[in-house]
């Protein structure tokens, strides 16, 4: 992996095999500086093995991976340390920066603004509902201001309707820093609201791209979203049973 000054991604020939099976095989992925990707595919298809390389937590593949030095990711778990504060679980690892006392206390809760948690600053995770938390694990990815910020599944283990209120969260965010996004996701309805392409991962590679040129924010009645949607359920395998998307989608 090359860890280098640009602000977008460039992967190329990326392998990944885990004992007799191969699970990325020779992957290429261009992510411009500010773009959001939504990578899709079946379960096991490779997708968070993928956004781990570029993340720099695998680093057993081969291939050429050039990515920003400045990423952090959002995983499905929020990870937060039950014995630290939110503003301390915020600014975790930032010590080592050069940064101290008030300035992280400040840093911390500047980032807990952007995500509607000033309240919460010194409130045990414990106390946390599952989108508050999610929140906090957002503010702990934007308090280090990163170039990549990579989604996995971050909101998966969510109600419907935090879900959506999580994902205007995201495309405020996104509007505000534009970092390079990359998000996995089974969800084919989030990723069409949020993206500004959709990647299917299949067979270890990159198998088809879909372009999401709609204005934002986006309706889902937009005969155009709709249009893509079935597209997209298509090019997944995915028949939906009369209109009812939402059975299909959870059957992926």
């Amino acid at each position: 992996m090359t860890v280098g000054t640009r602000s977008g991604v460039r992967v190329r020939g990326l392998t990944r095999v885990f004992g007799e099976r191969t699970v990325l095989d020779g992957v290429d992925l261009d992510i411009a500086p500010g773009e959001f990707v939504a990578l899709l595919g079946a379960s096991g298809s490779g997708k968070s093995t993928l956004l781990r390389a570029l993340a720099g937590l695998d680093g057993e593949g081969g291939g050429e991976i050039d990515v920003p030095a400045k990423r952090a990711v959002v995983y499905q778990e929020h990870r937060l340390l039950p014995w630290s504060r939110v503003w301390d679980n915020v600014v975790l690892g930032l010590s080592k920066r050069g940064l101290r006392g008030r300035d992280l206390r400040a840093r911390a809760e500047d980032a807990l603004a952007e995500v509607g948690l000033s309240a919460r600053a010194d409130a045990w995770p414990l106390t946390l509902s599952g989108g508050e938390s999610q929140r906090v694990a957002l503010a702990r990815a934007l308090v280090r201001t990163p170039d990549l910020l990579l989604l996995d599944e971050p909101f998966g283990a969510l109600d419907a309707l935090t879900r959506l209120n999580a994902q205007a969260l995201v495309a405020d965010l996104w509007a505000e820093h534009r970092p390079a996004v990359l998000l996995v996701t089974h969800d084919v309805e989030e990723a069409l609201l949020l993206a500004d392409r959709a990647l299917l991962l299949a067979d270890g590679r990159i198998a088809r791209e879909y372009a999401v040129d709609l204005p934002r924010p986006r309706s889902m009645d937009d005969p155009r979203f709709v249009a893509l949607r079935r597209d997209l359920l298509d090019g997944l395998g995915v028949r939906p049973v009369a209109t009812n998307l939402t059975t299909a989608r959870e059957a992926l």
